[in-house]
Formats: structure tokens, sequence, C-alpha cells
């Protein structure tokens, strides 16, 4: 990867902040709101007293089950796909490319959820699959322009600046979606299923058209002929993510945060993952509260991580991200004992939730960053910390689908999330033991830890 000691022109790094504006409204709408409430909707009977069953490749699923099944076998791909894309990326010679073909994918697959009906469940969860990989592999390119662009004083402001375009860009989106929900029959003559299948086209267009503008001002990539440097780029991330295990196994502090990460974040990303059809399907929340619940959310994340964050730098990284995840096995109980149709009980849960979501990953990232041992191979240790947390959806997505099919409830699932957490806590006070023992001057200095 070729980083940079001056900041590129203000149309280039507008051209980047674009992409975060286009992209964001996968986010928002197919992963948080419509698409779950519409698939709910399409697969169930409307009852929430029955059991809503589904025929898919020659089995019986529990709709809301396969669905969590489908989300786990996309994050499954990506994890796989992982380290041979992040070795594209630092190769950089096709970058601009690969980032084009994942948008591409990802914006055609949001709009053909179109033609998704209740005939056709193979063309909804194929649409599903394809528009995550889309999503989450065109990430990997499009955050690896940042230090290309952006000097080392200027990158924590840009990075920065492209949240908060994603955050406006799919808030915008997000609102148009509701008045074609709440008031598509009365403007336009259309029920709540065509005012969701419009905005599944509305994603790509959006998603495809400003993503296209953003490409065509970001900079052509130097090929990788130019350092010298030859690699297999079919094997080289993988080996690369081989070395970042063995030097791990020196780095007991680091070693056992990331074990902690991998538990703690596993909850976190299956109740979020999980939340918008939990609360369709098992609350009995109707869609347009659901959408502005996660708009309620959307609002509150900014000041709880700026909370979180200025709790850290009074108690320390991993004593705050402590409290956080104490503050999360308390939201999974509270998830639990929501009562179905309590929309006031449900507003509640989600303002919590978005006060305490973005923080925690946020000040994970970085104590991931300030734990890490000085090294060239950033890229490498942040590819290995991104498939762990692509696994660790993996098995929260599959083991909340499978737990539903056996107890014919999502509660359970939800109150199962707690586990995920003990365990996260319970490596989270060995890391910080080890953390006090390694700063008070023992053997290896590379397990300082900063937090």
């Amino acid at each position: 990867m070729t980083t940079t000691n001056t900041t590129a022109p203000k149309n280039v790094v507008r051209a980047w902040t674009m992409y975060d504006w286009a992209n964001s409204v996968y986010n928002l709408v197919i992963t948080s709101t419509i698409f779950p409430a519409y698939y709910d909707s399409m697969t169930g009977d409307g009852d929430t007293t029955t059991v809503d069953m589904v025929h898919f490749l020659g089995f019986d699923f529990q709709n809301t089950a396969l669905y969590n099944y489908t989300l786990s076998f996309a994050f499954l791909i990506v994890a796989l796909m992982s380290p041979l894309l992040s070795s594209i990326a630092d190769y950089r010679g096709t970058k601009k490319k690969f980032l084009r073909f994942f948008m591409t994918l990802g914006a055609i697959s949001c709009s053909m959820l179109f033609f998704y009906g209740k005939n056709n469940l193979w063309l909804g969860l194929t649409c599903t699959v394809l528009a995550c990989i889309g999503y989450w592999s065109s990430i990997v390119f499009y955050n690896s322009y940042l230090p290309e662009i952006a000097a080392p004083e200027d990158r924590d402001k840009i990075s920065a600046r492209g949240f908060s375009m994603g955050y406006i860009g799919s808030v915008l989106l997000q609102l148009v979606s509701l008045v074609l929900v709440l008031k598509g029959k009365d403007l336009f003559g259309i029920d709540g299923g065509q005012a969701s299948q419009i905005s599944f086209l509305l994603v790509g267009f959006w998603w495809l058209g400003f993503g296209s503008r953003a490409l065509a001002k970001l900079p052509a990539n130097a090929p990788a002929a130019e350092s010298g440097e030859k690699r297999n780029l079919l094997s080289s991330g993988y080996k690369e993510l081989g070395k970042v295990w063995n030097e791990l196994k020196k780095l007991r502090v680091l070693k056992s945060f990331l074990g902690a990460y991998f538990f703690y974040n596993m909850g976190v990303q299956t109740v979020m993952l999980a939340a918008p059809l939990y609360a369709s399907s098992e609350l009995a929340i109707p869609q347009q509260n659901l959408i502005i619940a996660i708009l309620l959310i959307q609002l509150i994340a900014i000041p709880g991580a700026y909370f979180i964050a200025m709790l850290s730098g009074k108690l320390g990284n991993i004593p705050a991200i402590m409290l956080c995840v104490v503050f999360w096995i308390f939201l999974c109980y509270l998830g639990y004992t929501t009562k179905s149709g309590d929309v006031n009980g449900f507003y509640l849960l989600a303002s919590l939730i978005g006060f305490v979501m973005g923080g925690i990953q946020a000040l994970s990232r970085s104590t991931y960053a300030k734990l890490m041992p000085v090294t060239k191979d950033t890229a490498s240790y942040f590819s290995f910390f991104d498939v762990s947390e692509k696994i660790g959806i993996v098995i929260g997505l599959f083991l909340f689908g499978y737990l539903t099919e056996i107890t014919k409830s999502q509660r359970m699932s939800v109150l199962s999330c707690m586990t995920f957490f003990a365990i996260g806590l319970f490596m989270l006070i060995i890391t910080l033991r080890r953390s006090k023992k390694a700063a008070s001057g023992v053997k290896d200095i590379s397990d300082i830890a900063r937090v």
C-alpha cells in the first residue's frame, strides 16, 4: 500500500467521502429497516403466535432462522475472501477496478430485490448474499484509499468526514423510504409491499449513481511492478495471516484482547444484524415504527460514541470496554423481556443500543491499534482483525438461527447472546491483568499496554 505525506486535492477527498454517502444506504435500508420487515411479510403469515416455516433447497426452516443462516453464509464468503482482497489492495494494481466491480455487484443485487415476492424466495436470498458480499468487499478497497489520499495528520478528520457523509446520505434515503411506506397509498396509490420494493430499487440506483461519480474522481493506481515486488496474490494474504498468528503467540496482551474482542463483538454484531427481524417478527413492531427506531439509533449513536471516548480517556480503553460489555449484557436481558407489541419499550431498547453501539466498535479498533507492535505490516494485522470479526459474525448468526429453530422462538437466541458477552468480559479481565503486569516492567516491552 502506498502512503502519502500530503493530502490530495479537495475534489479527490470529496470523491472518497462521496462513496460513503453512496454505499451507506445499503446498511440502513437493506440490513436494518425495510428489507428485514419485508422479508418477514413475504415468508410469514402475520400472526406472531404461530411459527412461520419456509421450504428451501429441499428443507424446512423457520423463516427468521433461514434469514440468519443466509447472512451467516454471506459473511463466511467475505471472511474467506478478505485476505485475498487485502493482498490485492496492498498490491495496488487493480484496486479501483475491484472497487467498481463489488460496488456494481452490490447495487444491482439491491435493485433486483424489487422483483422478490412470495413466490421466488430463492431470488430474495440470492440477492441478499450478493449484496452483502458486494458491500463488505468494496469496503476493503475503499478503506485502503485513505492512506493514499490523506496525510497522517488529516486521516482522522477525513475518515470522520466520510462517516458523516454516509450518515447524512443514508438518512436522507431512509426518510424517502419512510414517506413511501407511510404515505405511499395516499400519495401514489401503492401499498406497503410495493413501497418496500421501490425502496430496494432506489438503494441500487443511489449506490451505483453516486458511487460511479465518486470513482470517476478517485486516482488510478500504479501497477505493482513499479515497486519491483513480486507476490502470489492468491496466497500472500493467507500467508500474512499465518505470520500474524505466529507473532500473536508472543504478544500476550494483544492475544487475550483479540480473544475477548472475538466473543463480545460476536454478540454485538449478532444483536445488530438480527435485531430488525426480531423486532418485526417476534415483537410485532410495525414497519413504520421500526424505521423510526433505526433513525433514532443513528441520532443517538453519535453522542454515545463521544461519551464512550470521553469515558476511555478517564478510565482507560479496556475498563471502558468492560463497562460497555456489561451494558450489552443488560441490553440482551432487556430485549428478552420486552413484550410483543410494546412500541415504547422497543424505542427505549433501540435508544440504549444506539448509545453504546458505535462507541464500543470505535474503541475496540483504537485499542487494537494501540496494542499492536511497531510494524510495517499494519495491513496484515488489520486483515487478521477483520477476519476475526467476520468469523465471529458467521458463528453468532448461525447459532442465533439454530437456537431459533430448536426453541421455535428468537427470545432464547437473544438471551443466549449474553454468553458471548460474558466470555468476552472474562477475557477482558485477563487482558487488563496482563496489561498491568506488562506495564510494571516485566519481560517483553512489546507487551506493554498503552491502554
